[in-house]
């Protein structure tokens, strides 16, 4: 019997009811957007499939299905193919980013989307929706609360990862407005995921995204199924925010406002460098001064002014971060990616493998680096760099960068992104001939009846 009361406006309800009457596929930049994420992923996915933790993450499931893992010939059910190519397209750290976050909304979304376009034999159409719906809500969460996740000593891209990819499977699998309630509000309890890597290089951030992507699916069968999950789950007194970021004054408004009518997602960012995020501009800093002529062995010290809000996770502890114990702890240490630009003039998947991270004069210029926190840092909201070198001399040389290059206000082009591709499918050892099928695939897939992504299985490398 239906109840003769309206459902309470919640926020998941007003998200939901925003989701259903969306209509993103349309709007302009929509497909170039979409286009672009997908080559993107598909080309990180590509580089670490004979990596380690790919191989041990495919080694411990058991799960047959029709789903692509992306540049492997096995493939899986759903969540397997999801986690999979989750853990793939984050395991180096060169997927997008959001600016606002920062969150890797394309490593979980697209996973999760192309895994359940195969099982439910969605059409390129839906795929577009549903990326475009999950990537938004995935990097509007971050407007109501912002740094606090991180400072609670979660993984954004985690929490708000099972929620953005609810979203968007809810959107593309055309989901009710009280099955998107529910499916939410299974999701909160689906979350998960804490920084607690950073100690050690250890891999459980790879693991994140994957995570987020199989529990959104799991979550978005379940509602279908008739499954109940609390309608309060973002706002509640023991709701998302206030068990991921310590608060229950979050800005919920701020997401809310201008959602399906107002995008934001097609200025997410694409990464030129294979390491965390906040980095990047600091790379940018330590190469300028390098194309400047400043020698490395004249160098005294280092100091870069820096966000209070990045110092937990990129400078502290100093000691670790000027000496990194692996090559994938390096990729959160900006001591390291200074040094990385001042000696090798770039900071890609060569200068953060394992032989390159241990080198003894990368090392030592390491050592030099210290920061200085600037407290009118516009963090989150901009990603600065700045480095300051005394060289032996007493003299002073210093380069500043406002911006994220790849960002919405300085992007990749096309021509950057394809070649990005191209170097990913290289790396990951499959020949051009392969890599542009794939290409000139993913190009025409948002016109696809039904999407098959069955050729970006590559063979053994």
């Amino acid at each position: 019997m239906k109840s003769l009361h309206p459902p309470a406006m919640t926020i998941s309800r007003r998200l939901a009811q925003a989701i259903t009457a969306a209509s993103p596929e349309n709007l302009p930049g929509a497909r170039a957007t979409g286009q672009r994420l997908l080559m993107d992923v598909t080309g990180i996915c590509i580089a670490a499939r004979s990596e380690p933790y790919v191989k041990a993450a495919m080694a411990a499931l058991e799960q047959d299905g029709p789903c692509t893992v992306i540049g492997s010939a096995q493939t899986f059910g759903v969540e397997a193919a999801s986690f999979v190519n989750g853990i793939a397209a984050h395991g180096e750290d060169f997927d997008d980013t959001y600016e606002g976050g920062p969150v890797h909304a394309g490593a979980v979304v697209v996973p999760a989307l192309l895994a359940a376009a195969q099982r439910h034999q969605l059409s390129g159409t839906d795929l577009l929706r549903g990326m475009a719906v999950g990537v938004e809500v995935m990097c509007r969460l971050c407007a109501v609360a912002p740094t606090k996740v991180h400072k609670a000593g979660f993984h954004p891209t985690a929490i708000f990862g099972v929620m953005g990819a609810v979203a968007g499977l809810g959107a593309g699998m055309r989901l009710t407005e009280d099955q998107l309630v529910d499916a939410f509000g299974l999701a909160g309890s689906m979350a998960s995921g804490i920084i607690e890597y950073l100690a050690d290089g250890s891999w459980t951030k790879r693991m994140h995204p994957g995570w987020a992507a199989q529990s959104a699916y799991r979550a978005v069968r379940l509602a279908q199924a008739g499954f109940k999950g609390p309608a309060t789950v973002f706002e509640g007194t023991h709701g998302l925010f206030h068990g991921f970021a310590n608060t229950s004054d979050g800005n919920f408004e701020a997401m809310l406002s201008g959602m399906g009518k107002e995008w934001i997602w097609t200025s997410i960012a694409f990464k030129p460098y294979a390491c965390g995020t906040m980095a990047h501009p600091y790379i940018d800093c330590a190469r300028s001064l390098r194309r400047e002529g400043l020698d490395p062995a004249q160098i005294a010290q280092i100091e870069c002014e820096t966000a209070e809000g990045i110092v937990h996770r990129l400078w502290e502890p100093l000691a670790l971060k000027q000496s990194p114990p692996n090559a994938y702890a390096a990729k959160f240490s900006i001591p390291y990616a200074v040094a990385a630009g001042l000696l090798l003039d770039n900071a890609g998947l060569g200068e953060y493998s394992e032989a390159v991270v241990q080198r003894a004069d990368l090392r030592a210029l390491a050592a030099r680096v210290r920061y200085v926190v600037d407290p009118a840092n516009p963090y989150p909201k901009q990603f600065t760099g700045h480095v300051r070198v005394t060289l032996l001399d007493g003299s002073v040389m210093e380069a500043r960068q406002g911006f994220f290059k790849g960002g919405a206000d300085h992007p990749l082009s096309d021509a950057d992104l394809q070649a990005k591709f191209f170097a990913n499918c290289l790396h990951g050892q499959v020949k051009s001939a392969q890599a542009q099928a794939m290409l000139t695939m993913l190009q025409q897939l948002f016109d696809a009846p039904v999407v098959d992504v069955s050729l970006l299985a590559a063979t053994p490398a």
